[in-house]
């Protein structure tokens, strides 16, 4: 006779009820088995969405997550790890300058990343544009590439709490998605699991991000701090812009190659500025703190990081790019100041043109997406290119251009005034 039943646990969230511990551990673990049912699991998110958990809750929901799967541990590497995470973004290619930058630096960075689903695009796709990249390690390649290269950005191993990929992908079809419980021990127990020293969450904030205000940015933010302070790992959060999309490319090969940019010493201030931000919290965070991110990307160091950390799992970092077969410029309808660009219009335009996927099985195109000609605050002149669109399938295009329609203003510059990229500090 089973401890506890799929019902009991049920109705004691929908009556506002804080579940026991032994409560979390057998549902999970049931659900993990499949005693529990889709629809059973389903009712109890929409419960945990509505009703809410509490810290003590949240913290047994993942931990029992973590328990589900194995856990990885990299003590017996020669340096300190850490790790980051974003919530996603468009233009959101900082994880690919970010990990050798502080790999760099004398720090291990252990990046398990997802691919795009929507207007967010995915570190794996944009990785999986450069020929002969591939993200499927297994943990001996992983271990082997982080003692002697410092960085891998990999796919996360089925191993790895798979109560979370199958809770996951329930949520993705019941509307269940936004609840904070969830999210946070679904990003928590996958980085906990994962056996990083230190963790530095990126949480997106604004029209391209999954939190569009700061009031539920900071709320997912300081959970997710406290799940990790609480499991021993040293964590902190930056809540950053996403009304405005990174840099000036949302795709794939085209993040690829302005992130190599950065890496060369040039790229877009803000790529740049976010860039160091997280590289120094997660130097900090893993006990290194003299040592400056900005001399390594200025010295070549991290660009060497770079074409180590992708020749590891078998890409040319010297290799053409993809590019895609059909262009279409769009110009700026006005002479002025560009003073807004809505980073879920862009993210939107990409995702149509190829660059992203509406089902996790969707194949993406490497060369698709778009290039912004100017940032907010920029001077713009009529007839000019504002935007150049990219995919191999020109039927695209109109559906791209209806995206962007509405998200963006030219008008009078004295009126813009430039906004913060980090936002606030959690930790």
């Amino acid at each position: 006779m089973p401890a506890h039943d799929a019902v009991e646990v049920i109705l004691a969230k929908r009556d506002k009820h804080e579940l026991s511990d032994s409560q979390i551990d057998w549902v999970i673990d049931a659900y993990t088995r499949g005693e529990v049912a889709d629809e059973q699991m389903s009712a109890l998110a929409m419960a945990i969405l509505l009703n809410g958990m509490n810290r003590s809750e949240i913290a047994r929901w993942t931990g029992a997550m973590i328990a589900s799967g194995e856990r990885m541990d990299f003590s017996t590497l020669s340096r300190p790890t850490a790790d980051k995470h974003s919530t996603g973004g468009v233009g959101d290619k900082i994880t690919l300058p970010l990990a050798p930058l502080v790999a760099a630096c004398g720090v291990a960075v252990p990046q398990l990343s997802g691919r795009g689903l929507g207007h967010t695009g995915g570190t794996l796709d944009k990785l999986e544009s450069i020929p002969g990249w591939r993200a499927a390690l297994s943990n001996e390649e992983m271990f082997a590439i982080l003692e002697d290269v410092g960085a891998v950005i990999c796919a996360a191993g089925d191993g790895l709490a798979p109560a979370d990929k199958k809770l996951y992908a329930l949520r993705d079809v019941t509307g269940t998605v936004e609840a904070i419980p969830l999210i946070a021990s679904s990003i928590m127990s996958k980085k906990i699991a994962e056996g990083t020293g230190a963790l530095v969450l990126d949480v997106k904030v604004g029209s391209g991000a999954f939190m569009k205000d700061l009031t539920t940015a900071r709320e997912l933010a300081e959970t997710m701090v406290a799940l990790g302070t609480d499991a021993g790992v040293h964590t902190v959060a930056l809540l950053t812009d996403m009304a405005t999309p990174l840099g000036l490319t949302a795709g794939n090969a085209i993040e690829v190659a302005e992130s190599v940019e950065v890496l060369a010493g040039g790229g877009p201030a803000d790529v740049v500025e976010l860039t160091l931000a997280l590289a120094r919290e997660m130097l900090a965070g893993a006990g290194v703190t003299d040592i400056d991110p900005a001399d390594k990307l200025a010295d070549g160091s991290a660009m060497d990081a770079w074409k180590a950390m992708i020749r590891a799992q078998g890409g040319d970092p010297d290799a053409a790019m993809p590019e895609a077969k059909e262009s279409h410029v769009v110009a700026a309808p006005a002479t002025g100041t560009l003073t807004r660009l809505d980073a879920m219009a862009v993210g939107l335009a990409a995702w149509r043109l190829g660059a992203g996927r509406a089902r996790k099985e969707d194949p993406v195109q490497a060369g698709a997406g778009v290039v912004w000609h100017a940032r907010p605050g920029d001077e713009v002149t009529e007839g000019e290119p504002l935007f150049t669109l990219l995919t191999d399938e020109p039927e695209r295009f109109d559906r791209a251009l209806a995206s962007l329609e509405g998200g963006y203003d030219i008008g009078d510059g004295s009126a813009y005034t430039p906004g913060e990229i980090v936002l606030d500090r959690i930790g």
